[in-house]
């Protein structure tokens, strides 16, 4: 991918997922906030996660463009990494609605 290596690429994601799945266990069993502003993702309920994942979209539309025009990968990777991006971002909105749902009183 244009010279990168591994290492660059994945230690940051192995970290990222250390951090949420430590946070995860942390706020397991804590009371979930539904309404005004939280900052910390894991205490908002379902449904706030999902509007939460809403509003991302343009921050991570702009990522993606930013990751086209000042990367010089090729083509593919450039494909790949977009899609991938919005997959991650479909998976997690589909799980936060279900959830939403799942778990509305």
């Amino acid at each position: 991918m244009g010279g990168v290596s591994v290492e660059i690429i994945f230690i940051p994601i192995i970290i990222a997922l250390i951090v949420v799945i430590i946070l995860s266990i942390i706020f397991k069993g804590t009371s979930k906030v539904d309404k005004g502003f939280e900052f910390n993702y894991f205490k908002l309920s379902y449904r706030r996660k999902l509007i939460r994942t809403l509003t991302t979209l343009p921050i991570i539309i702009l990522g993606v463009v930013i990751i086209y025009v000042y990367t010089n990968w090729n083509i593919l990777a450039n494909l790949l990494v977009g899609v991938l991006l919005l997959v991650f971002y479909l998976v997690q909105l589909t799980y936060n609605f279900y959830m939403w749902k799942r778990n509305e009183t």
